[in-house]
């Protein structure tokens, strides 16, 4: 009985292998570039591994999309590759515009740790490939991590599953839609980036404000050795009350433009 199964699935196997290359293309290549997935502490094999998961399980969701084009391209190998090239680049694309979304809080880390004046004190961030303040890289893990609780990681799968209605397979998204969306996302990124900082900013500017007159009513007093470690408990004590709601409003907004991405 087993081998007559095999024998009856046998001929829809090029159509089946087919179908999921066109969705792993397409899903393997945004997983490659969200938050949190794309890190280099993740081994690449991991991510492989998660990446083959997620097609294989979203497939039946997007099967009835990719199977009407795979139709048209069955017997014909340079139609498939270019669809499979198509699915590839749009796929890092949607992962692109995801990737700058979440730039917002490598922003507001950076800058609260040059008004908290803890720039000088990096550690290696895999996810910007390079170092950056430990401030900023405890801001950017936290961020992710409600992220993740809150699941906005379900909303960016879901604007996955939704891009095959809005970008159908085999067809090239509109330059001029995905240039506008990345600049959209960009400037959306620095926005929210400064507003989330804000306060510290707000901080930064009444601290050396009032560093700057005491250094004119007492100059003889050694302004920079008192001032530099109050800024840093200052700045870290306001970090610590703000960061709760900063962060949450951040997951929110992240929510919200995956929402929007899915249209």
């Amino acid at each position: 009985m087993g081998f007559d199964t095999l024998l009856e699935i046998a001929p829809n196997l090029p159509r089946w292998t087919m179908l999921y290359a066109l969705v792993f293309a397409r899903m393997g290549a945004m997983l490659m570039l969200l938050p949190g997935f794309s890190d280099d502490a993740v081994p690449g094999r991991l991510r492989l591994l998660i990446a083959l998961a997620v097609a294989a399980g979203l497939q039946g969701m997007v099967g009835a999309h990719t199977g009407a084009a795979l139709d048209t391209v069955m017997s014909d190998d340079a139609g498939f590759a270019h669809m499979l090239l198509v699915e590839l680049l749009t796929g890092l694309l949607l992962g692109g515009v995801v990737r700058l979304m979440f730039l917002a809080i490598t922003i507001a880390g950076a800058i609260i740790s040059l008004n908290v004046g803890l720039t000088s004190a990096l550690v290696n961030d895999p996810s910007a490939g390079g170092q950056v303040p430990i401030l900023a890289r405890f801001i950017s893990v936290s961020a992710l991590l409600v992220c993740m609780g809150m699941g906005v990681h379900h909303l960016w799968l879901g604007a996955l599953v939704d891009s095959y209605i809005v970008f159908p397979v085999g067809r090239m998204p509109p330059s001029a839609d995905f240039a506008q969306l990345a600049l959209n996302a960009t400037t959306g990124a620095m926005a929210l980036g400064l507003s989330l900082a804000a306060p510290i900013v707000i901080y930064g500017i009444i601290f050396n404000t009032a560093l700057g007159l005491a250094a004119r009513l007492a100059p003889q007093l050694q302004i920079f050795f008192i001032g530099q470690p109050l800024n840093i408990l200052l700045g870290i004590a306001l970090t610590t009350a703000a960061l709760a709601a900063s962060l949450t409003g951040f997951a929110g907004r992240m929510a919200e433009w995956a929402q929007a991405l899915s249209g």
